[in-house]
This record gives C-alpha cells, structure tokens and sequence, in this order.
C-alpha cells in the first residue's frame, strides 16, 4: 500500500494544504480563504474540510495517511502544544490539536508556519544538501527559522529562531520587524505621507494602506517612488545588518530569504541584503556562505510540513 503525508499552511489570509506521496511527490493540492473572522473552531473546520477534499480528489483510502503537518503563523508552546498567540488569526491559548476530527488516525505535527516554509526549502528546495541554515521570511512581520546540524532548532522553550524581533536599535528598542516587516512599512509610508508635498503622494493617492500588497510596493519602488525606495532600503539595510550578525554568531552554511516581500522585491533585493550583511561579517565569516532565494513559493509550507511530519512518524 502506498503511504501518504498531508501538509497544511494555515495563513492570516489562506490556508494551504498538501498531499504527499512517500518520495514527497505532490498528489494532491487545495487552497482556501483562512475566513478567521469567523472565530477559531471556524478555522478548524476549514483545515478538516481541506484534508478531506484533498483524501476525496486522490482517492486513496485513510489507512495510507501515515502523519500530518501543520504550520501556524504564530508561538506553539513546547510541553502542551498549544497555540499560545498567533496574532494575525486573533488567537490566544488555542488547543487546536483537541479541536481536529476524532476519526482522523494520524498522528498530527504542529509547528510554527516560517519554521515549516523553511524546512521545506531545507528538505526539497533553495538549502536542500545543507546541514545549517537560517531561514528568513520577509512578509507582513518578519519570521525565522534556525537548522542546525540538519535538526529544527526550537531552543530552550520553542522561540529559537526569532529573527524578526531582533533589536537593531538599542536606544529605541526598535526591532527588525518594526522596519522590514510588510506591515509596519505601510504604518510608516502613512506617517511620511502625512508630511509630504502633493508631487510625493500621488502614486499613493487612495491607496488603503492596510490592504496594500508587495506587489504594490515592489512596483512603486521599480519607479523610483521616492517614499517606496526608502522603506525598502531601510528594510534591506536593517535586515543586512542584522543577517551580518546571524552568520558571526551561527555560521550557517545557507541563508534562505523568502516572504511575500522578498518575492515581490526579487533578486535586487536579495542582493542589497547580502551586500549589507557582508560589511558586518568577521574575517572570513562569510566565506563558502551562501544567501539564496526561497524556491518553493507558496508550496514552502505544505512541503515542509509533510516532510517534518514525515521524519517524526517514521
């Protein structure tokens, strides 16, 4: 009998799921609306009704399922596994494992969604052959990941990994997120807009910030949008800089930059962050490392969650 892996990306705005054959060959593939609005057992029953559409499209019987992946964009506690915050759904102290169907047999993974969009590039993408990467997701905040000697690295109480609130202005307590992350981009082109002459506004003229998508961005920036090309920059020096110090501080043999931003803003800004975190590196620091592109686009978390559902089930 075949055996099967199922992986789920549950995002603010969609939710992703995966079925996966035993050589982590895609079978099947649904994506959906979060619609966390409508509250988190809501939620839940879209992630069940997603596996069965995905059981039903392959036709396969449930006894092949041997395990399931899940990555939540938030904080999982360690001992109890449940979801302690996950900010964009609007959860606290959520069981979700206690929420999904009995009859699923399976035994069910959960992590956190950029340490599962980085295991997939470890395991099938951009890093796979590595045995230490970082992994940096740039999109509405800023996620991290840590592999190290080809383990998921948690650390003491599971925030191992937490680039994004890295200070990089200590008299401020300014963290990475609060200048690279989507979001908080968008706070700050509201507050220069509010002081800029007409000329500077035009290309944002009814623009609702809060909606606005990288692509957006990434385009406002290819014409030389003078507000676009600062938030950038400063994006891309603040992650540089903050990367420069990740590689003397863990040495890691890949560097896998991906999100929604990086994506959008493509390789020029990939560039800008290496050439940064170059300046910041020791002596041959640096040297043998590599800073690449995240390959896996959207399918990063459903191929990461099969896979690390996999090596815990097997």
């Amino acid at each position: 009998m075949n055996e099967y892996w199922i992986g789920v990306d549950l995002g603010g705005t969609k939710l992703l799921a995966g079925l996966f054959d035993h050589e982590m060959k895609l079978v099947a593939r649904t994506k959906q609306p979060t619609e966390y609005e409508q509250g988190a057992d809501a939620v839940t029953a879209r992630i069940a009704g997603a596996v069965e559409h995905l059981i039903n499209e392959a036709k396969i019987d449930r006894s092949s399922i041997k395990g399931c992946g899940m990555g939540v964009p938030g904080q999982i506690d360690p001992k109890s596994r449940m979801i302690r915050y996950a900010p964009n759904l609007g959860w606290r102290d959520y069981d979700l494992l206690a929420k999904l169907p009995t009859e699923w047999r399976w035994p069910v993974v959960l992590e956190n969604d950029v340490r599962m969009g980085t295991y997939g590039e470890f395991a099938h993408g951009a890093a796979k052959g590595a045995k230490h990467v970082l992994g940096v997701f740039c999109g509405t905040g800023i996620g991290g990941c840590l592999i190290l000697n080809g383990e998921l690295h948690t650390g003491f109480n599971g925030n191992g990994g937490e680039i994004g609130h890295t200070i990089v202005h200590w008299r401020k307590g300014t963290g990475l997120e609060q200048i690279a992350g989507r979001r908080a981009m968008m706070k700050r082109a509201g507050e220069q807009l509010a002081d800029s002459p007409k000329r500077m506004r035009k290309n944002w003229k009814n623009v609702d910030l809060d909606t606005v998508k990288s692509s957006f961005l990434a385009d406002l920036y290819a014409k030389d949008d003078t507000i676009a090309v600062q938030l950038i920059d400063d994006a891309a020096r603040a992650l540089g800089a903050t990367i420069g110090g990740m590689v003397n501080f863990l040495s890691p043999e890949v560097v896998v930059i991906g999100g929604g931003v990086a994506g959008a803003m493509g390789d020029h800004f990939l560039e800008r962050i290496w050439e940064i975190a170059l300046r910041y590196t020791l002596p041959g620091a640096a040297d043998g490392v590599e800073c690449v592109a995240a390959a896996l686009g959207d399918d990063a978390g459903i191929v990461g969650s099969a896979a690390f559902a996999k090596t815990k089930t097997l």
